[in-house]
């Protein structure tokens, strides 16, 4: 595992919204979705808004790789469940996007089930 700089992650807990690709079995990776991510004890988590169904967390799930695009940059990451947590995770969330349904959505079943961890390679 690489670890993320701490401009890196000043610049993800800064960014409002973050582009994520799972890589496919060929090896690309298709157009991305936005979503909303948080930093916690210097590691960036994402959640997927629809669950276990989101198109980009399958994605992401069927290889635990992919890609992020945020700030005009974009890196290739793995991507590793972890609910360790979810307390701060949550915390997180609440803190950056606000208390409004969106990020109530985030903080509860099924989008706490699909917790990521995303990790530079």
């Amino acid at each position: 595992m690489t670890a993320w700089s701490t401009r890196d992650l000043d610049s993800l807990e800064r960014a409002s919204e973050i582009r994520v690709a799972g890589r496919r079995t060929d090896g690309s990776l298709p157009t991305p979705t936005t979503v909303w991510g948080v930093v916690v004890d210097g590691a960036l988590y994402l959640r997927s808004y629809k669950g276990p169904d989101g198109r980009w967390y399958r994605a992401a799930r069927r290889h635990d790789e992919g890609a992020i695009t945020w700030g005009g940059r974009t890196i290739d990451v793995s991507f590793v469940p972890d609910a360790s947590k979810d307390a701060e995770i949550d915390a997180a969330y609440l803190a950056k996007y606000g208390n409004g349904s969106a990020t109530q959505a985030m903080i509860t079943s099924p989008a706490t089930e699909t917790t990521l961890r995303v990790e530079p390679r």
